[in-house]
């Protein structure tokens, strides 16, 4: 019988801890019997000059036999193993390698270094536990295991003695289960004994279709967003891991479960957002950016370009930072004269995930991905981590977005959608690629994820590279109406109305605003709400906005004329992430003989307390 292959029959717990480590695992497993069916795997950090006497203390505290790990050591259930001090370790078919340290001390994060292994190793089975700790060691591990679909348990930081560990983790994703360590193993013990019940999700689609259509409607309702058209089967994993940790045995009771309780659909919405990603995530990719496209592009560029481009689905907003960091070295690589530069739209789902990218603070476990040279100039040192140089920040717009329902940039350079198409139906994911061939310039470049392609029959793009998934617009482009161009929806996430509700509109809107323009400005503006409904108009504004054909739909986005609905979303979006306002200016509006030459000046309110929060635009003739 193959040991190692008899491994991915059971479940191999991975569990990352320091200081403060040894009460956590005490009190953890104080909980779980000696024939619990798992091997439990711990990765401590211990000091490399002492004697590790962590399998004695921990053996005082559990029947569970406890090793230090030998190199190669085949992984069985009902045993606890331990990492030797001043060593890595990674699973690998069913054993436990290990591995000399090579980085200096300090940088070295063998939590992470051995929950991405186990991630790779047992996918969806994957599970990672985060107990008591100084610093962010974990943190990339956990999401490597959130990738997979595995589960996450954290200690919650206010039992812990050490937070910084446990804190880093649950900013960075979501944990399955956050906790007291006694409550944590009782948890993870219930589950694995719940898990054996459940059937394939192939089966559930066979058996129970309509509960899995009645989570999508229950979705819709509570957050706006659509995943009628995401993959089945990426859907019921989801489901089924959070049946799992709910000990709910039958989707339709899970159903029953999310009716009842609207904050477990906000968690299973979030679920289903789940985006990894790392800076420069696989190294070839960026190196070929640099050294050939980027120079080739930069080459056929005017003086006083700008470079745009979409990061579409940017997660927590690493790819983005990547990508202006690779601009900004290939422009000095290049020692061009002309003066180029980057505007990036980064746009995720996710609303949360958002909110860390704007920040552009990330944990010190970055390091293992990013050269020191790059820290050092891209990047300020600050407790707990690095936060983005601010020159590099101020090159990026981010913003919440649905590429299926929310209007897309257009006249781009660059789009990077990677790994995300892998999560949608075949259908959806032709109409998004026609969509970014027509958002795309002849000859801009599009990326996809690894496991992403183009269809060879599917027109717009010819190959660059099909290792890297490089792919160039072609001069041909799709016809209008093969294009699938979204249409954005009113819609407020319901969860989060406490801190996102609209101001109220009194009767005497007409007199504070015209105060605010008496104060001011004097030309023809509107004001509109977060979303772009025209609340109200002040003189004439035909030159700049016109009714669309149709159904009547007040909203400035789809009533701005040629000139100003290609530069207003982005100006639009980055007035409703700052106070100052955002000026564009020498905007030609409208077509032919009938042009406008503008300043326009976008201004996010900030008093009076009714108008709160809303947008103001404002319209500055200028002379021919």
């Amino acid at each position: 019988m193959d040991n190692t292959l008899n491994s991915k029959k059971f479940p191999i717990v991975g569990i990352g801890t320091s200081a403060g480590g040894l009460e956590a695992l005490n009190l953890f497993f104080s909980n779980v019997p000696k024939d619990s069916g798992m091997a439990f795997v711990i990765v401590q950090h211990l000091n490399p000059a002492h004697v590790s006497m962590m399998p004695e203390l921990l053996q005082q505290m559990t029947e569970i036999e406890v090793f230090l790990t030998n190199d190669g050591v085949v992984v069985h259930p009902n045993c606890i193993y331990l990492i030797p001090p001043n060593k890595n370790m990674t699973l690998f078919n069913g054993k436990l390698h290990l591995f000399d340290l090579l980085e200096e001390r300090g940088r070295n994060l063998p939590i992470d270094i051995f929950f991405t292994s186990l991630a790779n190793e047992q996918q969806e089975k994957s599970i990672g536990i985060i107990l008591s700790g100084m610093g962010s060691d974990g943190t990339m591990g956990v999401k490597a295991i959130k990738e997979k679909n595995g589960i996450v348990l954290v200690q919650d930081p206010d039992t812990t003695q050490f937070n910084g560990m446990p804190s880093s983790a649950t900013e960075a994703v979501i944990a399955d289960v956050l906790a007291s360590p006694e409550v944590l193993s009782s948890e993870l013990i219930a589950a694995m004994q719940l898990k054996s019940l459940y059937t394939s999700s192939s089966a559930v689609l066979i058996n129970d279709p309509g509960s899995l259509e009645k989570i999508i409607q229950l979705i819709r309702a509570e957050t706006g967003h659509d995943f009628s058209m995401y993959k089945k089967n990426t859907i019921l994993r989801r489901v089924e891991r959070r049946m799992l940790l709910h000990q709910v045995e039958k989707i339709k009771d899970y159903v029953r479960y999310l009716q009842a309780n609207p904050k477990e659909v906000e968690v299973l919405f979030k679920e289903l957002l789940i985006g990894v990603t790392s800076f420069f995530r696989d190294t070839a990719v960026w190196e070929s950016l640099k050294n050939t496209i980027l120079p080739d592009m930069m080459n056929t560029w005017p003086n006083g370009y700008v470079m745009r481009a979409w990061v579409a689905g940017c997660s927590t907003g690493e790819e983005a930072y990547s990508l202006a960091i690779i601009f900004k070295e290939a422009l000095e690589k290049l020692k061009i004269e002309k003066k180029l530069s980057l505007m990036i739209f980064a746009t995720d789902l996710n609303p949360n995930s958002i909110d860390i990218a704007r920040k552009g603070f990330f944990p010190s476990s970055i390091a293992a991905d990013i050269t020191p040279e790059r820290l050092k100039r891209f990047f300020i040192s600050e407790p707990g981590g690095y936060r983005v140089h601010k020159a590099i920040r101020e090159l990026i717009i981010f913003a919440p977005q649905s590429v299926i329902s929310d209007p897309p940039f257009t006249r781009l350079d660059w789009i990077s959608s990677r790994n995300m198409l892998i999560y949608l139906e075949p259908e959806l994911q032709k109409k998004l690629i026609n969509l970014f061939c027509f958002c795309l310039h002849p000859d801009g470049i599009l990326l996809l994820g690894s496991a992403e392609t183009i269809p060879a029959q599917q027109e717009g793009f010819v190959e660059l590279n099909a290792r890297l998934k490089y792919y160039k617009r072609s001069n041909s482009r799709p016809l209008t109406d093969q294009i699938f161009f979204p249409i954005s929806i009113s819609r407020t996430l319901k969860f989060k109305k406490a801190v996102m509700t609209e101001p109220k509109i009194v009767e005497n809107i007409q007199i504070f605003t015209d105060q605010i323009l008496l104060q001011r400005f004097a030309p023809a503006s509107v004001l509109v709400n977060t979303k772009g409904d025209i609340i109200y108009i002040t003189g004439r504004t035909g030159k700049y906005l016109e009714p669309g054909t149709g159904k009547a739909n007040w909203n400035i986005h789809a009533m701005a004329r040629e000139g100003l609905r290609e530069v207003l979303p982005a100006a639009f979006r980055k007035a409703m992430q700052q106070i100052d306002p955002v000026v564009l200016q020498n905007i030609r509006i409208g077509t032919n003989d009938d042009t406008q030459i503008v300043d326009i000046t976008i201004l996010q309110l900030e008093t009076p307390a009714a108008l709160k929060g809303m947008i103001m635009v404002v319209f500055n003739d200028l002379p021919p």
